[in-house]
């Protein structure tokens, strides 16, 4: 499959441009712009190449580290499970990463404190 590295760099160009101030805390998920990345980093998808992104913990107002989402269900050292809005929703925790708030398009809701801890510790874990 080829990857549309040409339109994301489009689209990412289009988002650094944005200085709008986005209000976001830690728990909360969010649909984000991740893009068209390299080998098997996790991709965005459609046509703003987006995917939910857990954030783990806020650094400032323009930065936050979080862990990208799928809803296919695993259980592994390098995945973690949870319930989120009626369904699950697995944390990537191998993808973790730094992100910028540009990158935010949609809040989608908040986890418990207990989810965000259980993420954290599963992160540490890994590291």
């Amino acid at each position: 499959m080829d990857k549309n590295f040409d339109e994301w760099n489009e689209c990412k160009k289009n988002r650094d441009k944005n200085d709008i101030d986005i209000y976001f805390y830690e728990r909360e998920i969010w649909w984000c712009a991740i893009g068209v990345n390299v080998g098997f980093e996790q991709d965005g998808k459609g046509e703003r190449f987006a995917r939910p992104v857990l954030i783990i913990r806020k650094f400032s107002k323009n930065v936050f580290l979080g862990v990208p989402l799928t809803t296919t269900k695993r259980e592994s050292k390098y995945h973690h499970s949870f319930p989120f809005l009626e369904a699950e929703s697995t944390a990537l925790l191998s993808q973790v990463r730094l992100f910028d708030s540009k990158r935010l398009l949609v809040k989608m809701g908040k986890v418990s404190e207990k989810i965000l801890e259980d993420v954290r510790e599963r992160v540490r874990k890994i590291v």
